[in-house]
């Protein structure tokens, strides 16, 4: 399957408008917001765990960054609540499941074959900094050579500088309502700007996005 594949491209999903696929795993559904591939895919998904879903033991050969959006996740490593973020790299295994349920912004094959640290982080519990506008606050997740993920908390009111994307970016609306001068992207938006592309974002309500920067360079 090639969906949204094209990283030279500007591209918006809005995830409240897709239909729930079928998974491998009978209670596990997902909506596709990009996939190169068939099972094994670089991919981004929105992935819906039924109470009691299991999947079996399986590889990541290129690793794996999840964002708990909704309930409870849990693998052999612990149980992980909304908030969390989890980073498994590449050739980690694990067995996932999820005794009450749980709703997930999962990435797949997008790491660095060397960027070999698992991370994980509670952010409702994690220390935030100041961001570089009034009213912003970041909470650094993840960074190796040129990728970083972050989550940035946008007050009501905040408006960014303009600015260009060095190996391009890519957002996930987890709350409120994001925007820049092409339009506005409520909870559940998927944004991805290409290497060098520029924006000026802004948000009169406020929200909470997920940002990953760095990793759009063309693969070879």
């Amino acid at each position: 399957m090639k969906l949204n594949v094209d990283w030279t491209e500007r591209c918006v999903v809005d995830s409240a408008q897709l239909p729930w696929l079928p998974s491998p795993s009978a209670q596990v559904h997902r909506k596709l917001l990009e996939r190169d591939g068939g099972e094994v895919a670089r991919a981004t998904s929105i992935v819906r765990y039924a109470p009691g879903a299991r999947f079996n033991a399986h590889q990541h050969a290129l690793g794996e960054e999840i964002l708990v959006l909704e309930g409870i996740f849990s693998d052999e490593t612990g149980d992980y609540g909304p908030g969390t973020y989890i980073k498994n790299p590449p050739g980690s295994s694990h067995s996932p499941f999820s005794e009450l349920g749980c709703t997930l912004f999962v990435k797949l094959r997008y790491m660095d074959p060397l960027d070999l640290e698992p991370v994980r982080v509670d952010t409702r519990q994690a220390t935030w900094y100041p961001g570089m506008v009034n009213g912003l606050s970041v909470l650094p997740l993840s960074a190796f050579e040129t990728q970083h993920t972050a989550l940035v908390r946008w007050a009501p009111g905040t408006f960014f500088n303009p600015h260009r994307h060095h190996g391009g970016e890519e957002i996930f609306v987890v709350e409120g309502v994001f925007s820049d001068e092409h339009g506005s992207y409520p909870k559940g938006s998927w944004l991805r700007s290409p290497h060098l592309s520029q924006h000026q974002p802004f948000s009169r309500e406020g929200c909470l996005i997920l940002v990953k920067t760095g990793h759009l360079l063309q693969p070879n």
